[in-house]
């Protein structure tokens, strides 16, 4: 059987204090002090399990034991790695260092390094070197890293390094353990000392994910090893799935069965977790007398809803919000001490599951059916019903039955409207909690409508190529969600310097000035850019011609797939939708040479790209409107068969954004649609 949270932590805190108090005095027992060198090792000339690699990791050894400070339990993870540089890409790719904790809440400490030169000297990394810095991935999403450079690296050197990692919070005692880096490794070992205390019945068991597991070895003092050589590379691609769906690793948890029937486990699962959620969507009269208040007047469930949801989205602030200003210490207390929802409806704020079990409960006051549904995040792993344990049902939403249907809300998503959950909960199993019989119903996904990023220019180009103008961009939906979570915690500052960043990335040469961010935490309005723009060299001067593009916004872009082949699938995370309409006026004495249009791209109900170019009646003003969706018919993953195609159709939309019209000075202009 799954092991009940509460049951976790007293026996895991327990266990910690036991185990901290018998903790092995051996230092090599936790891989501290660095190996001998063996002559081979600095004499190595190419990598053994990739032949073209740049650099290789000859071992990466961890030791995973559970701790306690303070009483506090937390798994902590001793990492030790060796790398071999062969070549001078291998130099510049493995010199600088960024450790990314896998979980929050997890702490990098006691970071030590060396590099070891092909003569055999030993140059150490100096603990100031070693900082903390902001990172942004490829999802957009900002992490911590810890950071350092490796001294005196050069091609046939060996670096090494080792650093402690903190997991706290660690309630439920799931621990991942990673097999693959961005280089291969010749042997990932990893050593697990297993919670040995009375009274703690539960075995150890690992979950093996894209690889092939092999059992584990008793070792000295209580641990347990396994092993895996001849690990590849693993490469990170853009708009791929989950990094975990796609690369090796291991999840270690504790059970009482071996064997589990997924079927019963989850239909157990949501018989219990619903008689402990159902205290949660408690009404009493404050609850009814507000319901009925906020209800007044709508005449369908859906009206009835949709004035409790915005209720809750808009007029109870989230404690854990990043604008409100509260410290951590503020944060923590109020949400401890507001443990209902009529306590959530008296403060006028709560925690992310107070907001959203309030609107259960209001909802249920109005007289309708209201559940918990448990599901997993699709942000993280594609869920696997036939695993028997709630590990990755890791989030939830509230369930109301509209006639025959379960519909899925959360409105402590303050950044996304009605109907609409965060896309990591979308198109997903959720499971309905219940006393008599939990049901998996699936969430929907969102149309290319519901985000929508609509652009807008008024841009004049002079006789030198210079573009200059007024620019407007609003984002709704999922984009806009995107977009405030990323600014709302940057100053004014920050925020102008990523659109500014943002747009010289595409053109170097722009200048921006006026700008505006709008509607930054508002939990309504769309989020927007205005700015006013100047490209010096926009368009290109021939003679008596000038070269424009009028793409504005896709201008500089690059192809969204560069690469002819594809390890990973094609993964889009949620479907969108474009409008541009741009208006140029053209230097004075120059008329449109060509007016060629490209055609659309129509790619079915999955996607469809449409392009018009218009010259007003006077011959002085360029109309460029241009319309793109993606996604439709829930179509957002593809398998690598289908990147051919698929790299085919962005390729066609890229040149179709990058076709070029000729203005000529003096000239006639050619025959095109006049506008409307």
């Amino acid at each position: 059987m799954n092991i009940p949270r509460s049951l976790v932590y007293f026996s895991l805190a327990l266990c910690c204090l036991t185990m901290a108090m018998n903790a092995p005095t051996s230092a090599l027992a936790y891989g501290d002090g660095w190996k001998p060198i063996d002559p081979s090792e600095l004499a190595l000339k190419a990598p053994v399990v990739e032949k073209d690699a740049d650099a290789e990791a000859l071992f990466w050894e961890v030791y995973v034991a559970d701790e306690a400070e303070g009483g506090d339990p937390r798994t902590v993870l001793k990492h030790y790695i060796r790398i071999k540089i062969f070549t001078d890409r291998g130099k510049e790719s493995q010199s600088k260092i960024d450790i990314i904790p896998l979980y929050k809440n997890t702490r990098i400490k006691d970071v030590a390094g060396r590099t070891v030169k092909p003569d055999g000297s030993i140059i150490e990394l100096k603990k100031e070197d070693v900082h903390e810095r902001t990172l942004i991935k490829a999802n957009g999403i900002k992490v911590k890293a810890t950071s350092f450079a490796m001294p005196g690296v050069e091609t046939g050197s060996i670096i090494e390094y080792r650093w402690r990692e903190e997991r706290g919070d660690h309630l439920t005692f799931y621990d991942r353990l990673q097999f693959q880096r961005d280089i291969p490794v010749q042997t990932v070992k990893y050593y697990i000392k297993p919670i040995s205390v009375p009274g703690f019945d539960y075995g150890m068991r690992a979950q093996f994910f894209n690889g092939k597991f092999k059992a584990f070895t008793k070792e000295k003092e209580g641990f347990y090893s396994t092993t895996l050589n001849n690990v590849p590379a693993f490469h990170v691609e853009p708009r791929m799935p989950p990094e975990d769906q796609e690369r090796i690793w291991m999840l270690v948890y504790y059970s009482e069965d071996k064997k589990l029937n997924p079927d019963q486990f989850f239909k157990d699962y949501g018989k219990r977790m619903y008689d402990t959620m159902k205290p949660l969507l408690k009404v009493n009269d404050e609850i009814r007398k507000k319901s009925a208040e906020l209800v007044g007047g709508a005449t369908s469930p859906e009206e009835q809803l949709s004035k409790l949801f915005e209720f809750c989205r808009t007029g109870i602030k989230r404690i854990y919000d990043d604008a409100n200003g509260m410290t951590g210490e503020q944060r923590v207390k109020l949400a401890k001490e507001i443990k209902s929802p009529s306590e959530t409806l008296k403060r006028g704020m709560g925690t992310d599951q107070g907001i959203d079990t309030l609107f259960g409960a209001l909802a249920v006051a109005a007289g309708m059916e209201v559940r918990v549904a448990n599901m997993p995040d699709r942000s993280d792993i594609f869920f696997d019903k036939s695993i028997a344990d709630d590990y990755f049902l890791n989030t939830y939403a509230i369930a109301v039955k509209v006639g025959s249907d379960w519909r899925f809300f959360s409105p402590s998503n303050t950044y996304l409207p009605y109907g609409m959950l965060p896309w990591t909960a979308e198109s997903q199993p959720a499971l309905i909690l219940d006393s008599k019989e939990p049901v998996f119903v699936d969430t929907p996904l969102s149309t290319p409508k519901q985000s929508l990023e609509k652009r807008t220019a008024k841009l004049t180009l002079s006789d030198d190529g210079t573009l200059e103008g007024d620019v407007r961009i609003e984002y709704t939906g999922h984009l806009a969600a995107e977009k405030k979570e990323y600014n709302d915690d940057d100053s004014p500052t920050q925020r102008e310097e990523t659109l500014r960043t943002m747009v010289k990335e595409r053109m170097s040469t722009a200048e921006l000035s006026n700008v505006q961010i709008e509607n930054v935490a508002d939990p309504v309005k769309p989020f927007i850019y205005a700015y006013h723009v100047k490209v010096p060299g926009y368009a290109q001067r021939t003679g008596k011609r000038l070269f424009l593009q009028p793409a504005f916004f896709e201008h500089g872009a690059a192809p969204l797939f560069p690469t002819s082949e594809r390890k990973h699938a094609v993964y889009f995370n949620y479907p969108w939708s474009e409008e541009d309409d741009v208006e140029i006026i053209l230097p004075e004495g120059f008329k449109l040479d060509n007016a060629d249009t490209p055609g659309g791209v129509n790619a079915g109900e999955i996607s469809q790209f449409d392009i018009k170019i218009m010259i007003t009646k006077d011959e002085r003003t360029l109309i460029y409107k241009r319309k793109f969706f993606f996604g439709g018919g829930g179509n957002i993953l593809f398998p690598t068969t289908a990147y051919p195609a698929l790299k085919q159709y962005f390729d066609a939309l890229n040149k179709a954004d990058n076709h070029t019209l000729s203005i000529k000075q003096g000239g006639t202009t050619a025959a095109a649609p006049a506008k409307p």
